[in-house]
């Protein structure tokens, strides 16, 4: 069990559990939380399911974890956009379509914004990128993803997509196939080209892929 991803469904139905603890137990901001043993006895999956939602509840600023000391819950509203976030992704599990959709608005910006400035389009990072996909070391989804949002430039994008990321059916932690790096690549080819439209077709093409392999696992 500590080596098989949860699915989508079952990792969110595993945060909100979490939350349900929390408020069950009334831990108040500065409570230290049960460990990951116990939790993970208490829902019944592997640690490395509740570490991974953990993480997520920490990106998202609903809990704060201390080296030594444990995981604690924190203050989020000090941090009105993730107060924001927080309450729409957690408290709506059934809006992971719309926070697809928002997902893709960001990279897709993202996107046309490195191939329309002549700096950044031909920055290094994408000719490594290309020669890494034609080698034979994995090349994990997000890598070029989290980087096209960085290039550009947009911290507050970055964040929200960063925040937005760990709740898509998306499998972004995955590496690409052989048939995926060859869209990719062609992505990659019309963004130092310039190409903003052709870029974001590219764009969409490798989407198409990822969701009809998605798509492929819900029916089995």
């Amino acid at each position: 069990m500590e080596n098989t991803p949860p699915s989508s469904k079952r990792f969110l139905d595993i945060v909100s559990d979490l939350r349900t603890i929390i408020k069950e137990e009334g831990a108040v901001v500065g409570d230290k939380l049960p460990s990951e043993r116990v939790l993970a006895d208490r829902l019944q999956v592997g640690r490395s399911t509740i570490r991974e939602a953990l993480r997520s509840l920490e990106l998202l600023g609903l809990i704060e974890t201390r080296r030594g000391e444990g995981t604690f819950l924190a203050d989020y509203k000090k941090h009105q956009l993730v107060e924001i976030l927080s309450t729409f992704i957690m408290q709506n599990p059934q809006s992971v379509r719309s926070v697809e959709v928002t997902r893709r608005i960001h990279e897709k910006a993202a996107i046309e914004c490195v191939s329309e400035n002549p700096e950044l389009r031909k920055l290094p990072i994408w000719t490594s990128f290309l020669t890494k996909l034609e080698g034979t070391e994995p090349v994990v989804r997000e890598e070029l993803l989290q980087e096209i949002l960085v290039v550009s430039e947009n911290r507050l994008s970055l964040k929200i997509w960063f925040l937005l990321k760990q709740y898509s059916r998306v499998p972004f932690h995955v590496a690409m196939a052989d048939h995926e790096k060859q869209i990719v690549s062609k992505l990659l080819n019309e963004i130092i080209s310039g190409n903003s439209q052709q870029a974001v077709a590219r764009y969409m093409d490798w989407l198409d892929i990822v969701n009809g392999e998605r798509r492929g696992e819900q029916e089995c």
